[in-house]
């Protein structure tokens, strides 16, 4: 009779082992654990930590809650502007509600990438080209928008979008270059122009002043002398003051004859 109770107790206990190892569970920290019941959903979302089910009855699916990073391929597009581009980016993703993600969904991580890139695709055709190049921050806001609404209802909150590289065709960048060196040229000319401008008015005031001053121009003759002469030259150019050139030209030139009037007549007798 002992040993009968001894070997039913023995068998409930390992019955009871069993039941307990198929039944245990253990959810992470970062996952939530979807209980299904013979097929049907239970409301209760199982938290962090040990768990129990029915064993052959109950099945416990897990979700993990961290942020997923999914790189979006690379997308072939023509912008607004009839610019063939190429665009890649990089979505960042949560699951906020394990029961829409088993349930609305069939994949979730397939179906937020397949949305990211119609998303960029449409966002590629609505851009301009320079909006894609400097107006990034806008566009992936635009980009999160278009990905978070459907997304919502599958239990997925769109976390951040980033628009990673623009690739231009070759043609386009050479045309590019083109484009900045010609704006560059032409700012190098209109400072160049503002220059010349302000050094010509500096010119007027100085011309001014000597025209007043004649000794100026003499000071300033003397200072080139002493300039070009600093610089250790076999030959010294030396102005020749245009004043004295024409000062002997006149000097050369023959003086006009004396008029001489008619000869006097004598009168009375001789």
């Amino acid at each position: 009779m002992v040993e009968a109770l001894v070997t039913a107790g023995v068998a409930v206990a390992s019955a009871g082992v069993v039941y307990v190892m198929a039944a245990a569970r253990v959810v992470n920290q970062y996952e939530r654990g979807v209980v299904f019941r013979l097929g049907r959903l239970k409301s209760s979302v199982r938290g962090p930590g040990f768990t129990m089910i029915v064993p052959f009855v109950d099945r416990l699916r897990k979700v993990n809650l961290q942020i997923v990073t999914m790189p979006v391929p690379a997308q072939d597009g023509i912008t607004r502007d009839n610019v063939t581009v190429r665009v890649d980016a990089v979505i960042y993703f949560k699951v906020v509600d394990a029961a829409d993600a088993v349930v609305q969904v069939e994949d979730y991580r397939f179906a937020v990438s397949q949305m990211a890139q119609t998303s960029l695709r449409s966002i590629i055709g609505k851009s301009d080209l320079d909006d894609l190049l400097s107006n990034r921050e806008k566009l992936n806001q635009g980009l999160e928008l278009m990905i978070d609404s459907p997304a919502i209802g599958w239990g997925v909150q769109i976390d951040r979008v980033e628009i990673k590289d623009v690739s231009l065709p070759e043609a386009m960048k050479r045309s590019m270059a083109r484009q900045a060196e010609a704006d560059r040229e032409r700012r190098a000319r209109v400072i160049n122009a503002d220059a010349e401008l302000q050094a010509s008015k500096k010119l007027a005031e100085a011309a001014g002043v000597m025209a007043e001053q004649p000794a100026a121009l003499q000071l300033r003759l003397l200072q080139t002398v002493v300039a070009v002469a600093a610089e250790k030259n076999s030959t010294l150019v030396l102005p020749f003051p245009v004043e004295l050139l024409r000062f002997l030209e006149r000097a050369q030139q023959p003086l006009p004859p004396k008029e001489t009037g008619p000869a006097p007549t004598r009168t009375g007798q001789d």
